[in-house]
């Protein structure tokens, strides 16, 4: 007699194994632009956001903030960031994406898109919208 194993229905087991599938094929093309998958996700995050914190660029690209200003850093040595101060406070520093920047990642988010479709395609439109609402719910939990 057979029984399921406990990861098979484990939901950080199935997240993982989803997020496998998402970026196993993409972080090909990922590495042939020449971007390390955390470089891609600082790119993705900024490219069309507004200039935001480094603690908060850490906050989303799921790193650490030492790592982040490291990155940063060396990304603005490329030409692709700019740190400017915050208007606000100036106390803070905002990292924004330049228009280098801009021109390497924009070809990237299009393939992503493309791969995303090709992974949801045996999806309906409601178990896609579904998919992503709670997604969206778990990720602010």
């Amino acid at each position: 007699m057979s029984t399921a194993r406990f990861v098979d229905g484990y939901l950080g087991y199935l997240l993982g194994q989803a997020n496998h599938a998402l970026y196993k094929g993409f972080d090909a093309q990922v590495r042939a632009a020449g971007l390390s998958s955390i470089e891609w996700r600082v790119l993705a995050t900024l490219h069309d956001s507004a200039p935001i914190t480094i603690s908060q660029l850490a906050h989303e690209v799921l790193s650490k903030q030492p790592t982040v200003t490291k990155l940063v850093q060396r990304m603005c040595d490329q030409g692709w960031l700019a740190l400017q101060g915050d208007p606000a406070d100036q106390r803070r520093t905002l990292v924004t994406v330049t228009a280098a920047g801009k021109r390497v990642v924009r070809p990237l988010v299009d393939k992503a898109r493309e791969h995303e479709t090709r992974l949801l395609r045996t999806l309906g439109a409601t178990e896609k919208a579904a998919l992503r609402k709670l997604l969206e719910k778990l990720a602010q939990a």
